[in-house]
């Protein structure tokens, strides 16, 4: 697999604990690591959702790059991460805390649509700030009623999905409609990410 190559050839690092967003990466065909990292993910006070995804994802990629460099041997790496949340009116719906809470997004998403934003951004070996994008996407629900959301629930798959829905597995039946990229609902925009890593040679 891509994220196990070897670090020898590698020259990207996915700054990602998400399995969706390493077998997005895997599919352009090129060799990357994958550094999870822990960062306090709280939005701040009067912080917009846009700011806060824009600040997790450079945050993820500074720490990620930060603690590659002090691996022994470590060469320096091009850095990519990226934040998914998802919005409705204003209020950022992130992963459930629990069963319970994954029934409320639920009901709160419910026949109504919402915005999944994805911020990315691209570090230079050096760490210097390459490159930073936001993509959007429109995700229309239909009504749900509430056996519909029990039945989901417990599946387990919402409970570490920012809005407690995974569009790319059961969570499908509860879309009416997307409009935008379909990637960046699961994760990680591809046609932006491939478009960055193109233009420097690295895809």
């Amino acid at each position: 697999m891509a994220s196990s190559a070897d670090p020898a050839r590698t020259a990207l690092l996915l700054a990602s604990a998400s399995p969706r967003r390493r077998w997005l990466l895997s599919a352009l065909g090129i060799p990357f690591e994958v550094l999870a990292v822990d960062i306090d993910e709280r939005p701040r006070a009067a912080e917009t959702p846009a700011a806060f995804a824009r600040r997790m994802a450079e945050e993820k990629a500074r720490a990620a790059g930060e603690r590659r460099a002090l691996e022994a041997h470590a060469r320096p790496v091009w850095v990519l991460a990226a934040d998914t949340i998802v919005e409705l009116d204003g209020r950022i719906f992130g992963k459930p805390d629990g069963a319970d809470d994954a029934a409320a997004i639920l009901r709160a998403l419910a026949g109504r649509t919402h915005v999944v934003r994805t911020a990315m951004c691209l570090l230079e070996p050096g760490g210097a700030l390459s490159e930073e994008a936001s993509v959007t996407t429109e995700v229309g629900f239909r009504a749900l009623d509430p056996e519909a959301i029990r039945a989901y629930v417990a599946t387990g798959e919402p409970l570490d999905k920012a809005g407690a829905y995974a569009i790319q597995g059961e969570g499908a039946h509860l879309v009416a409609h997307v409009s935008g990229s379909f990637t960046n609902v699961i994760g990680l925009p591809l046609e932006e990410v491939a478009a960055w890593l193109r233009a420097r040679d690295l895809l």
